[in-house]
């Protein structure tokens, strides 16, 4: 069975995943380029079910498949992804379902903040353009994802209420949250875990992970061996991925005019958040 740590792009769930990464699997080693907990999917998920995983029918109409197989061990593993759970052109075909899932941490993030690391992270000319982009409904593929695989993720709001229909072991986690009070937040995805999974965590390693698990470790590593989350294109020009983290805060960096029209957009579910 399947715990999910899942996400819209650039909203926490590669801080999530390497401080799990680091608590549950390390042995002590913090290390960003250790993919313990890994993404779904990966090639290798689909092989031998379909010969064009790069089709986005094929890739949705064999996701279950993919996860059935995995499952097959009937073991516990956490994965990482930014699949929104959607259903695939009114097809029966679905993300995932509660036969292979058994909980979903869903990190969530102002879409505020999100805009500014869009635009970075996948190169837009301004701050127009990166709004574009949350706002509309979108397959990643290609050099936008490090897998090279289509992504399903909709727009910013429809990914957080897709991941709400996930009604059993279902934990909405706050990234301004793990920012302003760590350990609180931190805790609650261990207790989760504890709770949901029966891991056996201890109160004294999960508060050695939270202090290890922040912004300047994982920036001055990406700085001295690179990131291999970040995408080839990115890796290329030398752009970062850990750019801005705390530092990226919309009040300093957005004007009144975009700030205004994210919060027109979205402001059903930033209300419903509490970003509003």
């Amino acid at each position: 069975m399947i715990i999910w740590l899942a996400s819209y792009p650039k909203s926490g769930n590669t801080w999530v995943r390497l401080f799990l990464d680091f608590l549950i699997y390390s042995n002590g080693d913090l290390n960003i380029n250790k993919n313990y907990i890994r993404l779904f999917p990966l090639r290798s998920d689909y092989k031998g079910l379909t010969d064009n995983v790069d089709d986005q029918n094929e890739f949705a109409k064999n996701c279950i498949r993919a996860q059935e197989r995995i499952n097959l061990d009937n073991k516990i593993k956490i994965f990482k992804t930014h699949n929104a759970f959607w259903q695939w052109n009114n097809q029966k075909a679905i993300f995932t379902n509660q036969k292979n899932t058994l909980g979903v941490i869903y990190i969530v993030r102002d879409p505020r903040n999100v805009l500014t690391s869009i635009l970075n992270y996948f190169h837009k000319n301004n701050y127009d353009e990166a709004f574009e982009f949350i706002k509309k409904n979108r397959v990643l593929g290609g050099d936008d994802d490090q897998n090279g695989l289509p992504t399903i993720i909709g727009s910013w709001a429809t990914h957080y209420k897709s991941w709400k229909k996930f009604k059993i072991n279902y934990l909405l986690i706050k990234y301004e949250n793990l920012l302003n009070k760590p350990y609180e937040e931190f805790f609650k995805i261990t207790d989760f875990l504890k709770s949901t999974g029966k891991f056996n965590l201890e109160k004294q390693k999960i508060l050695k992970s939270i202090e290890a698990c922040n912004f300047k470790n994982f920036s001055n590593q990406e700085n001295l061996y690179g990131f291999n989350g970040n995408t080839d294109t990115n890796r290329k020009i030398k752009q970062k991925f850990f750019n801005l983290g705390p530092n990226n805060k919309w009040q300093f960096l957005l004007n009144e005019k975009i700030q205004k029209k994210i919060e027109n957009e979205f402001q059903e579910e930033m209300m419903e958040i509490g970003y509003l």
